[in-house]
């Protein structure tokens, strides 16, 4: 009767996961972990019932989601009790947001700081090259044509950084991912951490070039103009 309701309760579209806990594995595990292994001996029969863990997807485990679940397996005539811990689901969600605001924030203040270091980086380059780029406006060279090889050279540094940066998600996500699944479990969640998708990849490679060439564009249309050719 366990495994049909589980098989029911895995067709709803926002459940991940069902899994069984059989009563006599519950009365196992309690006699294991709870002290009372004499007391339980004297027990005639299993007073324990079956149990359900129901694992919601993630894109469906806020309180409000959680609650629907809980209404709908509390219609269950099968069903004595459920439990669901919506608090702990609305203060994680809620730790989650301040992550997700931080992560916008740090990821600004990268992206000025990507700009600070292409932009300066130019700088360099053109003042390297003051004698070529002085040269090039004497004989009619304007300030769009000298600068488009800087560009070129913002939009490399920017992509190179991307893949950088992807480098290091990839690193750090083999390193913490076990030791972050195993915490997920001790919380009773199946939550496995993912390094960057293909679409995640492709945005953060465009991200890279727009912004070494923004650097760039920025820093050679301030400096080229205080470029002139000597007389």
């Amino acid at each position: 009767k366990a495994q049909q309701l589980a098989q029911a309760a895995g067709q709803r579209p926002d459940v991940a996961a069902v899994t069984v806990i059989p009563a006599d594995k519950g009365l196992e595990d309690f006699r294991t972990y709870s002290g009372f292994g004499e007391a339980l001996e004297a027990l005639k029969e299993n007073p324990l019932p079956h149990v359900l863990h129901v694992f919601p997807k993630a894109t469906d485990s806020s309180a409000a989601a959680l609650e629907s679940l809980r209404r709908y397996f509390s219609a269950w005539p099968e069903v004595d009790l459920v439990q669901a811990d919506s608090e702990w689901v609305m203060r994680f969600n809620a730790i989650l947001e301040v992550l997700r605001r931080l992560l916008l924030i740090a990821a600004a203040l990268l992206g000025l700081g990507v700009l600070a270091v292409i932009g300066n980086t130019i700088r360099l380059e053109i003042q390297g090259r003051r004698a070529e780029i002085e040269v090039t406006k004497l004989v009619g060279g304007s300030n769009s044509f000298v600068r488009r090889p800087f560009l070129y050279t913002g939009v490399l540094y920017g992509v190179g950084g991307a893949l950088l940066a992807w480098a290091i998600v990839v690193i750090a996500v083999a390193v913490l991912g076990d030791s972050v699944a195993t915490l997920a479990r001790l919380y009773g969640s199946r939550y496995v951490l993912q390094g960057p998708s293909r679409d995640d990849i492709g945005i953060l490679l465009g991200a890279g070039a727009v912004l070494g060439w923004l650097g760039a564009w920025i820093s050679a249309a301030r400096h080229l103009r205080s470029i002139e050719p000597r007389a």
